[in-house]
This record gives structure tokens, sequence and C-alpha cells, in this order.
């Protein structure tokens, strides 16, 4: 009878906290009380949200997937992402400064700071991007002959990615927004819009690309205008809640004045931010065009293939990890070092028993995953091999995530810069472009690479967090 009674109230405990980490709840003081509760009230949002973003490059490429001209179709798709993520940079790094500066703030009980810092990195983030959706739509064939895409490939897609770049900007807008929700401690908002965002993407991708009724089929073209729509309505989302009224952040019209000294403060962690990840993703970008020289047309398109799909079990991994980021900004502010301490290493190890399950399965079902998403059998075959060697260190890459947010979350964010520097770009692209060209291994060369730099730079991290210098950073 007891055991009975002590199952049934661990079992609404349970559901109590999974209902209010969807349900959102600005008022939980994430500076006092059950460190783990934090963590899941913080990452089942976090790990939904990321979901949600892997499923846009997942729904194109299974759509896209089954055209005619499928190989074409998938390669583009990949190489406009690869070079989507410096956007992707861009966005991420700004809506890291702001997440640890909003984190801060709240942790420090001055809401109204939070408000105003929140306000003015979508400033920067808008005047940022105007260059780039201009630049991206006028370059968008050079920009996918660069990637290594034949004349054929280029001409087919050249449309696909003027769109997708000339849309960029709701892809800034919603990692920006939903990092000044995260850092105000609710991320169940940031979650739900990726949710509706992915949603009308689901919706309209089929029928935009084979045509419904009235509708005609705009094929490759029609995946691009359905994710741009679906984020769009996404960020319609993220702006009402901003500015209800009705959350922790009040936000008023004076807010979006131009404060320089304000925007000075958020460049300066943002700036490391940015190139954090934009050496992360020139690195991708090179081995993207590694293997399209290496493996041709359809070694390309293998590649893209297990890439989105290896994204779309990183990306909740990462989700999970930034409750680390939320979590140091808000204790470090409250000025509970051995708390922050202590909410790292409880995200590390639910990511590590996440990563270890996802790599066990891609292991065992790699190649059933890969069919889903291609006829072609010569792409089946190269995005198998690709997606088994690189899950190899879905292990590292957890422990990565969690220490790398942790350095952001803490304003720290020269140290991952660092990190990703000598990792990615002195010695990730010399070591496949080693293994792919003097050796003479092609693509396996490319794929082998990826998980022997990831290890490496978990290790560089461990070292680095132990020494303890984003304890003492200034935000």
């Amino acid at each position: 009878m007891t055991e009975t009674f002590i199952s049934k109230n661990l079992f609404l405990r349970i559901f109590s906290t999974l209902k209010q980490a969807i349900k959102g709840d600005e008022n939980f003081d994430y500076t006092s009380g059950s460190i783990k509760k934090a963590v899941i009230l913080l990452a089942i949002p976090m790990v939904l949200e990321m979901m949600m973003e892997s499923i846009f490059a997942l729904v194109d490429l299974y759509f896209v997937g089954h055209l005619k001209q499928s190989s074409f179709a998938i390669q583009t798709v990949g190489l406009t992402e690869s070079v989507m993520t410096i956007i992707y940079s861009l966005a991420i790094g700004i809506s890291m400064a702001a997440t640890a500066v909003v984190a801060r703030r709240i942790g420090e009980k001055d809401p109204v700071a939070a408000a105003k810092a929140g306000m003015q990195a979508i400033i920067v983030a808008f005047v940022i991007n105007v260059f780039i959706s201009v630049l991206g739509f006028i370059y968008a064939k050079d920009i996918l002959l660069f990637m290594g895409a034949s004349e054929k490939a280029a001409i087919y897609g050249i449309n696909f990615t003027r769109i997708m770049m000339g849309g960029s900007l709701f892809v800034m807008l919603l990692f920006l927004i939903n990092g000044i929700f995260r850092g105000a401690g609710n991320a169940a908002i940031a979650m739900k819009s990726l949710w509706i965002a992915n949603a009308c993407n689901i919706i309209l991708c089929p029928m935009l690309i084979n045509g419904l009724g009235p509708i005609p089929s705009f094929g490759l073209v029609g995946a691009a205008i359905a994710t741009t729509i679906g984020r769009g309505i996404g960020v319609l989302y993220q702006m009402y809640h901003l500015f209800n009224g009705r959350g922790v952040l009040k936000i008023v019209s004076s807010y979006f004045i131009p404060d320089f000294e304000q925007i000075k403060a958020i460049v300066k962690i943002a700036t490391p931010g940015v190139l954090q990840f934009i050496i992360a993703s020139c690195s991708w970008i090179f081995l993207a065009q590694l293997v399209a020289t290496t493996g041709g047309d359809n070694g390309s398109a293998g590649y893209q293939t297990a890439l989105r799909i290896m994204m779309f079990f990183i990306l909740p991994a990462w989700g999970l990890s930034n409750a680390a980021a939320t979590l140091v900004g808000q204790n470090l502010g409250a000025n509970q070092i051995e708390r922050a301490e202590k909410s790292v290493f409880t995200t590390a190890k639910y990511n590590v028993i996440f990563m270890g399950t996802i790599m066990v399965f891609t292991l065992l079902f790699g190649s059933y995953i890969v069919s889903f998403f291609t006829n072609n059998d010569v792409v089946k075959n190269v995005a198998t091999e690709a997606l088994q060697t690189m899950s190899l260190g879905y292990i590292f890459y957890g422990i990565g995530m969690v220490l790398i947010n942790t350095f952001n979350g803490a304003g720290d964010t020269w140290t991952p810069t660092w990190i990703n520097f000598f990792g990615f770009w002195l010695f990730q692209i010399p070591l496949a472009y080693l293994l792919a060209k003097h050796y003479n291994l092609g693509p396996t060369g490319v794929f082998m690479a990826i998980p022997i730099a990831e290890t490496a730079i978990t290790l560089a991290s461990i070292v680095l967090y132990k020494r303890g210098k984003w304890k003492t950073i200034k935000v």
C-alpha cells in the first residue's frame, strides 16, 4: 500500500514538472531550489525547440529527395544549408550575448535592464542581416559554384538559394528572440514558436513542392518558400509574446532607441561568440567542398543527407546544453558560483546519456534511417557510411556542447572561440585534407576527421573549464 502511494506520488510529481516545463513558468527561481528540476524545466522545452529547428531541414530533405532530379535537389539544399550556417553563426552568437546579459540581469533581479538589453540586441541583428540578405540573393549562383556544385546543379538550385538567403532575417530573429526568452527563463515560448513555424512548413512543403488543386507545383523552390513562410509566422508568434506585457520582460518603445553603450557591451560579448561559430561553420563549408570535389554530386548528396540527419540528433542535445547557459548566467548574477558548477555537471550527465543512446541507435539503424530520405543507392551508401562514422563521437559532442554553453552563458565567449580556432582550422581541416587527398581516402577521410577533431575539442574544453576563468567574467 505504502509503495503504491509512493509510486503514485512520484508519478504525479514527474507529470507536474513536465507540464510546468511545457507550459513555461517565468516565476520559477533558477537561483534556488532543486538543480535537477531547474535543468529539466529548461532542458525539455529547449530540446523540443532544437528538434523543431532540425526538422526544418529534414522536411525539406524528405520532399526534395523524391523529386526527379533528386541528386541536384539534395545537393542544393545541403550546400545552401552549409552556407546558411554562417547566418546561423551570427544569429547564435548574438543570441548567446543576449542570453548571457538577460540572464545576468534577471539573476540580479533587474528585469528592466534585461528588457533593454534584449531590444538593443534586436537592433544589432537587424542591421547586420540587411547586408547578408542582399548579398546572398544577388550572388546565389556563385555561392553554389564556390561550394563545389556543378554548373547544372547551380542553375537548378539558384532560386532556392536566393529565397533562403533573402529570408534569412527570419532565421536571425527566431534564434535571437528565443535567446532573449531563454535568458529570462522562459524556454517554453521559444519551443512553441518553433512548433508553429514547423507546423506551417510541414503543411506548406508538399503543397508548394508538388502542387495541390489551384496551387501550382514549384518543385525545389516550393521548399524554400514554405520554410521562409513558416519561419516568418514563428517570428510573429514570438513578437506577440514579447510585446504583450504579460511576461517578466516589459517592453516599451523607448527601448528601441539605440543605446550605444549597451550595444557596445552586447557586441563585445557577441563578437567572439559569432567568431566561434563562424570558425566552425567555415570548417563545415570546407569539408562540404572537399567531399563535393572528391566524391562528385552523389558523394556530396550522400554527405549532406547524413549531415542533416546528424543535426536532427545533435540539435536536441544542443538544446539540452543551452540549459547550462541560462543556469550559469543567472546563478553567477546571484553570486551562486557553486550552484552554477553543479548545474553544469547535472546538464552534462543528462547529455551524455542522451547522446550515448543516439550513438547506439545510429550504429544499429543508420542504413534504415538514410533509406527514408533517398531512393538513390549510391547516395544511400555514402550517407550511411558518413552517418555511422560521425556518430562515433556523439558522447564527446554532448560533453563539449555543455562546456561551450557554460563559457558562453558566463559571458566568457573568447575561450570557446580559441578552442574552435585551434580545433577546427588548425586540426580538423588539415586532418580532413590529409586523409582525403594525401592518403586518397576521399569522402571517407573527411568523415573520419569529424569525430576525431570533436573529441580533441571536448578534451581541451574540459581542461579550460577546470581552470575556472569563466567564473570571474563580468557582463
